[in-house]
């Protein structure tokens, strides 16, 4: 008898297309943001929210960026609507190579591409830089997407400690040292989450051991234009002029996100030439290239002379807020947390002390503040090992003064 085939393929087709996929191995390295999973608790009417790390958006410089809009769009418009070179739109990187000069970093225009946010600079590094199993030195604690890129990529992340002050120089040379690491990197200036400041003398060190044992050091500098009462020490690019060879050994990583627009999505990376070859190659991968319609908009608004007048009136605006939080902070929760003041950027970096009985589990205390309707981020995730459960990141960027106030009241009943 004649066997009836159909019902055997029918049932290979179907356990064909059942079978669960099978995802890269690299997945099984990282977590979904801890961040983006406490946004789905927000939700709650009347939450006040210290947890995000965004720009406020009343802030913005809408009409500069309508002016920007309009020039584009009815000026030869077609070119900015096109493809582009995944470098980057040309009159940008030229203004953004002005714009790296008033920070005192000479950097031509060749000697940058443009990245769609600094992030993706970030992860350019890790395509270009990192094997798995490679050794990379980051601060503890430092950005959450960092830590998750580079794991992504399989590297094996050690935390180098820091105060208010940055990284831990002396600590950091021991390890650099000991593991012989591919890159380190740092947020020198008002840091996320810690919202430290890496003093001068610190950065020269920093500049000098890199030269010294040829080790490479990305510094990523989405902040250091939102200072609030003087400016930061310059740039560890800036100051690379001061130390033979330590340029060679340099990636710097910037952004127009925090101080024009995130929406713009428009950041750039400056590296060594043969580094920047590969990156761009591996950017043509990724997107071909950053929008050219931003990043026109962009390069016009850099023309427009508004840029400082805006910072202006952000830094004025965050430095009340920083004032008004770090102040509420000790007269509500007391000897209950421990921090320092930032001198610029968005957060503060606080650890809860234990004392008298008080909360010193910040994720336990960030639970019991959701029911009071307020939120901040638990610090632990901000670590790429040895994490420390008391501390914990408070941004000050949206919220105003009233809710600042208001906020760490409800923190103070959370306690």
């Amino acid at each position: 008898m004649e066997e009836d085939w159909s019902d055997n393929t029918d049932k290979h087709h179907r356990e064909r297309y059942t079978m669960p996929l099978q995802f890269a191995d690299r997945l099984n390295q990282i977590e979904t943001s801890a961040i983006r999973e406490l946004f789905k608790l927000l939700g709650k009417p009347g939450i006040i929210s210290f947890a995000g790390g965004f720009p406020d958006p009343a802030l913005f410089d809408v009409e500069g960026l309508r002016i920007a809009t309009d020039f584009v769009m009815t000026h030869n418009p077609g070119p900015v609507l096109q493809y582009g070179a995944t470098e980057g739109w040309e009159p940008l990187r030229e203004q953004i190579s002005v714009f790296m000069a008033a920070k005192g970093a000479t950097v031509a225009p060749q000697g940058l591409i443009v990245t769609t946010g600094s992030q993706q600079a970030l992860d350019l590094i890790g395509k270009t830089i990192i094997s798995p199993g490679d050794k990379v030195i980051v601060e503890a604690p430092t950005f959450l997407a960092t830590i998750q890129c580079f794991r992504l990529y399989g590297a094996q992340l050690i935390g180098a400690p820091i105060d208010a002050n940055g990284v831990d120089v002396d600590r950091l040379e021991q390890l650099i040292e000991e593991h012989r690491p591919k890159l380190v990197y740092l947020i020198p200036t008002f840091g996320n989450p810690s919202g430290a400041t890496l003093s001068l003398e610190r950065r020269k060190r920093i500049l000098e051991i890199a030269a010294r044992t040829h080790t490479l050091i990305v510094e990523d500098d989405p902040y250091g234009e939102l200072y609030f009462d003087k400016a930061p020490p310059p740039s560890l690019l800036a100051l690379s002029d001061q130390v033979p060879g330590s340029r060679d050994y340099l990636v710097h990583c910037g952004s127009f996100s925090k101080v024009v627009s995130p929406g713009l999505r428009v950041g750039w990376m400056i590296a060594p030439a043969e580094l920047l070859a590969r990156a761009t190659m591996c950017k043509q991968f990724s997107d071909a290239h950053t929008s050219n319609l931003t990043q026109a908009i962009a390069a016009h608004y850099l023309t427009l002379s508004r840029l400082d007048k805006a910072l202006s009136g952000v830094r004025t605006t965050y430095a009340e807020r920083a004032r008004i939080m770090g102040h509420s902070l000790k007269a509500t929760l007391g000897d209950a947390i421990s921090f320092n003041a930032p001198q610029g950027g968005m957060f503060f970096w606080a650890r809860l002390t234990g004392a008298d009985g008080k909360p010193d589990n910040a994720a336990e205390f960030a639970r019991r503040a959701i029911d009071k309707l307020v939120a901040f981020v638990p610090g632990a995730p901000f670590f790429a090992h040895d994490p420390d459960p008391a501390s914990f990141r408070l941004s000050f960027a949206t919220a105003d003064v009233a809710k600042i106030e208001e906020g760490i009241a409800r923190l103070g009943q959370a306690l």
